[in-house]
């Protein structure tokens, strides 16, 4: 089953007509991006859009063979013309299935979001999964039986990226599916930085026009199965950190900071923080983290490690300039030490957060520059055992490795 990307931008493309951001102003040549709607072997059009038969004579194909036209969310402004010879389109009812006289078998799937989602079948039994901008597939229930395998998904990833934590979390993604992103809007810079998020998720981006085989797996890179965060206050690393497992299920975060009872301005943090993760996710408050990356489960997201470091200064009374000669010195670099050796050893998926704080002002404490410097040192420990070192600045990410 051949399935080609007539469009795989937002209903009203991109770049938005009207709209002077930063992303529509460099969303040009081969990064603008008509409409999304796909053509399956060139009998089935999902989505029709303006331009659709021009748009398919650049990709060399016609739509003089399209026996079917669907629908899976509301056209907003003009309607969209129907060129000559394609039948009218519809929408079919959530749970109906069509059977196409060429051989597809079209099923309607529910989303949680006004749309409608297709699961289109081949000739060949190759599925692909369609999804409506702004949608997920609703009633996907982790235990509620067997779900079939999709050899391709075709979604909205970048506003919806918990629609791919739930298809992987009921076995409907697997690590052969090949994911493409589509209905791309103006939320993200075209190019390398669209590619490195889409990457993070272990999916991909095409231009328009391109054809693609279902069931053929394309090399997508690896999702990193280690990775640490840096930034200094207020970068963006943490929502750097939480993007990356969004489109996962079943995540364990790990608060290093504790509750600090009594201070409101910890707590409103705290609450910031717990009002962006997704619902799935789950919550530790802990500093012991070797024990966690020694066990095997969920991936882990670890924020943050400067705190960590605070509380293990604290353990071997590295503050008191005494002990830390007599031996505080030596005990913190055994804890960091073993604290790096659990991340080398770590089977799950591990993301670090951590401050960067060696390019600020010098603090005037003999304290604070210890502080400073241990920090330093547990950062390129740590980042020595990961596959990928990200830093952020001003919202930013630099792929420093990976």
């Amino acid at each position: 089953m051949e399935v080609t990307l007539l469009g795989t931008g937002a209903p009203a493309g991109l770049p938005r007509p009207d709209c002077s951001c930063s992303v529509c102003a460099t969303s040009l040549g081969p990064h603008a991006r008509a409409a999304t709607a796909l053509l399956v072997d060139g009998t089935l059009l999902l989505d029709l859009t303006p331009g659709a038969a021009f748009a398919a004579a650049r990709a060399g194909h016609s739509l003089g063979g399209v026996r079917q036209v669907l629908l899976t969310h509301p056209h907003d402004g003009p309607p969209v013309e129907v060129a000559a010879g394609l039948p009218q389109p519809g929408r079919v009812p959530d749970g109906r299935e069509l059977a196409l006289l060429t051989g597809h078998r079209v099923r309607a799937v529910a989303m949680d979001a006004p749309g409608t989602g297709y699961a289109v079948t081949g000739p060949d039994g190759q599925r692909l999964l369609y999804a409506p901008p702004g949608g997920a597939p609703a009633g996907l229930e982790e235990g509620s039986g067997p779900a079939e395998r999709y050899d391709m998904v075709c979604a909205d990833l970048l506003g919806r990226p918990d629609a791919l934590a739930k298809l992987r979390a009921v076995g409907a993604v697997g690590p052969t599916t090949d994911v493409v992103a589509v209905h791309l809007d103006h939320d993200v810079p075209p190019g390398a930085e669209l590619a490195r998020r889409l990457a993070a998720a272990g999916a991909r981006a095409v231009p328009d026009g391109s054809t693609l085989t279902v069931g053929v797996y394309e090399e997508v890179p690896d999702v990193p199965r280690r990775t640490l965060v840096l930034g200094g206050a207020r970068s963006g690393k943490s929502v750097e950190a939480e993007r990356r497992l969004e489109s996962f299920p079943d995540v364990l975060y790990v608060a290093t900071g504790g509750t600090r009872g009594g201070d409101t301005e910890w707590a409103s943090r705290v609450a910031a923080h717990q009002e962006r993760r997704p619902g799935s996710w789950r919550t530790k408050e802990t500093c012991d983290l070797v024990p966690l990356l020694a066990a095997e489960g969920a991936p882990l997201l670890i924020d943050c490690l400067s705190l960590w470091l605070t509380d293990a200064m604290d353990s071997v009374g590295a503050w008191d300039d005494a002990v830390w000669a007599d031996g505080g010195e030596k005990a913190l670099r055994a804890r960091v030490t073993e604290l790096a050796e659990a991340v080398r050893s770590a089977r799950r998926t591990v993301v670090l957060v951590s401050n960067e704080v060696g390019s600020g002002i010098v603090p005037a404490t003999a304290s604070g520059r210890r502080y400073r410097d241990e920090l330093g040192r547990l950062n390129a420990a740590v980042a020595a055992e990961c596959e990928q070192v990200v830093l952020v600045v001003a919202g930013q990410s630099l792929v420093l490795r990976g």
